[in-house]
């Protein structure tokens, strides 16, 4: 198993930097995973999109469409992609604390 230190704390990853626990997933696991992935500032957007996924992923057991995403938050597609330069699946799952989420290259 990986492991992935940001700001002094250690977590355990997948190979692909997801949280290998979603468990222990918190508000500053969150800021933590963001800040490394070069999200600075974490606004109302942000907390909507991973808010929404974490949710889903709660209820559900699995990340929600991107659509979905975009319906419940009233984020649009291109603004996620802003949001999370590294996309819907690889940025904003991994900053709301899932596995990877399947079909994610």
């Amino acid at each position: 198993m990986a492991q992935m230190e940001i700001e002094g704390k250690t977590f355990d990853v997948d190979g692909d930097g997801f949280l290998s626990t979603p468990e222990i997933w918190t508000d500053e696991v969150a800021m933590l995973f963001a800040k490394y992935d070069g999200i600075d500032i974490m606004t109302d957007k942000h907390w909507a999109v991973v808010k929404f996924i974490r949710k889903n992923f709660e209820e559900k057991g699995n990340a929600p469409m991107i659509r979905s995403i975009c319906q419940e938050t009233g984020v649009k597609l291109r603004e996620i992609y802003e949001l999370f330069p590294l996309g819907p699946a690889r940025g904003a799952c991994r900053v709301a604390g899932l596995p990877k989420p399947d079909g994610c290259v």
